[in-house]
């Protein structure tokens, strides 16, 4: 994927070749709500989809083939009132690595503090300088995450102005009743995801998705080793973070979306150091210690 600004002194391009940045497959599960008419879940779920696809979230310009992969799947549990709902919301995305058909997981977040009002029939609207209601404003945080991570992964900290909008989105959102925009509430909420991403101590971190996707994974298909390298090199890295903020919200996003990953790529290779690795990796995410037995394996 190639991030680029229009240089219209140039070019003359077609407005119609480029689009909005994000093809998000939106699904809103409403199976546990009992005694709800269907048609409401039906028009939230396309209320979502257009705000989330239609809108153009930077300035810059996606082809369509560019376009962010991503997923948002809403499961709605209990209908509290005529038209507020609690539940769940799952991120997910994905970006392209050069010259293969892979997709590798940048991002996959579960995030359990959703309560929400809609509406059926009213548009969801946006306003980076206010608090525009739970859905949407939820909804906005999450698309600047998703963008901020995929940026991350093609320049070092090139993510930072899409973190720094969904910050402000937060300290909107203060003014909201509902959990999980409050830093008293949770080590593990939307609150420290995006505060530790822009913490100076969690710079590593922030290297590290650049060095994990640009350095290796971008390079496997030609310099297989290499690119192994500087992933393992990134994965060391994360050791200091670990031991400021041990087993941090953000550390368990990273390896929730890349655990398996990870276990796949050393358990197919030949780095002679597999035991170092699974050492390494049980020390910083040691909910998955039993995971990363399989890449001592034989394949």
């Amino acid at each position: 994927m190639i991030r680029f600004f229009l240089l219209f002194s140039f070019f003359v391009l077609s407005i119609s070749s480029f689009s909005q940045e994000l093809n998000c497959t939106v699904t809103v599960n409403s199976r546990q709500v009992e005694g709800s008419e269907k048609v409401i879940f039906e028009e939230m779920q396309k209320a979502i989809n257009e705000f989330v696809n239609n809108r153009k979230w930077t300035n810059d310009q996606f082809k369509i083939d560019e376009k962010i992969e991503c997923n948002i799947l809403i499961n709605l549990t209990e209908r509290l009132s005529t038209n507020r709902f609690s539940g769940n919301i799952q991120i997910q995305a994905r970006r392209p690595v050069y010259g293969t058909n892979y997709y590798s997981p940048t991002m996959n977040v579960l995030d359990r503090d959703f309560v929400i009002e809609y509406n059926q029939f009213e548009p969801l609207q946006f306003n980076e300088t206010s608090y525009n209601g739970e859905l949407p404003t939820i909804l906005s945080y999450y698309v600047y995450m998703i963008l901020g991570f995929d940026y991350d992964t093609y320049s070092l900290e090139g993510g930072s102005p899409y973190f720094q909008i969904a910050q402000r989105i937060l300290n909107n959102a203060q003014s909201s009743g509902e959990k999980g925009w409050k830093a008293f509430e949770g080590q593990s909420n939307r609150y420290w995801l995006v505060e530790n991403y822009l913490n100076g101590q969690f710079k590593p971190f922030r290297k590290l998705y650049y060095t994990y996707h640009r350095k290796g994974f971008d390079l496997m298909s030609t310099k297989q080793e290499q690119a192994i390298q500087e992933i393992t090199t990134g994965l060391q890295s994360l050791l200091p973070v670990h031991n400021v903020k041990p087993s941090s919200y953000n550390l368990q996003v990273f390896f929730n979306a890349k655990k398996d990953e990870i276990i796949k790529l050393y358990q197919g290779s030949s780095v002679s150091n597999k035991q170092d690795i699974v050492s390494l990796l049980t020390r910083i995410d040691p909910g998955n210690t039993n995971n990363y037995q399989q890449i001592l394996k034989k394949k």
